[in-house]
């Protein structure tokens, strides 16, 4: 029986999500969609108000005061809102595709400090935090489907993907992909489309 490979590339709150059958070295387009995990909530918790409970950018016209508790407050919240919306995701998807889905690609995730508090205090990992929280969100998703997650290196992917098809350039592989799905089809739909591709020959999760 066929089995999709989703592809995700996340920016913010949102996701493309890339959908692939390979069957013999060909890949053939399923589905390609844009995303939400949340609504109505600030998108960058940690960046953003994590930032102002701290007093980083105090003199910013757009920074306003949060207090530590309410930032790790909305993160908690915005983490259980993102947990919800990923799950909400790939039930509409797994219910729309004419196959089922085996496996899906995401962003491979840095190392944070423990706690809320630390990754605010940590500017490096505040940095990161945001777009860590939503990938997590979205891994977790996956596995409580049953699915396999694959996590990705965006340097890498485009590489591996050729190497999974058994070419030595992806290129007519990506472009084929877009006169199908029509666009858009901008850099962050082939990262998600490479990911995918990428994920066919791992077997790692």
């Amino acid at each position: 029986m066929k089995a999709a490979i989703v592809g995700v590339a996340e920016h913010g709150n949102s996701a493309e999500l890339v959908t692939v059958v390979v069957e013999g070295g060909e890949a053939t387009l399923l589905d390609r969609r844009r995303v939400d995990l949340t609504e109505n909530l600030p998108t960058h918790p940690y960046h953003h108000e994590g930032a102002w409970a701290l007093g980083r950018y105090r003199d910013s016209e757009w920074s306003r005061d949060v207090s530590l508790a309410e930032a790790i407050e909305l993160v908690e919240e915005v983490t259980a809102a993102a947990a919800e919306g990923a799950a909400s995701v790939f039930e509409t998807l797994a219910s729309e595709l004419s196959v089922r889905i085996e496996r899906v690609a995401i962003r491979a995730c840095a190392e944070l400090p423990d706690s809320i508090e630390a990754r605010m205090r940590d500017n490096r990992a505040q940095s990161m935090a945001d777009s860590i929280m939503y990938r997590q969100a979205l891994a977790e998703a996956v596995t409580a489907l049953g699915w396999m997650v694959v996590w990705y290196d965006k340097k890498a992917v485009t590489e591996d993907a050729a190497a999974a098809l058994g070419r030595d350039d992806l290129d007519p592989v990506l472009k084929a992909m877009g006169k199908t799905a029509g666009p858009p089809w901008q850099a962050r739909h082939k990262l998600a489309a490479a990911a995918a591709l990428a994920a066919a020959a791992s077997s790692a999760s």
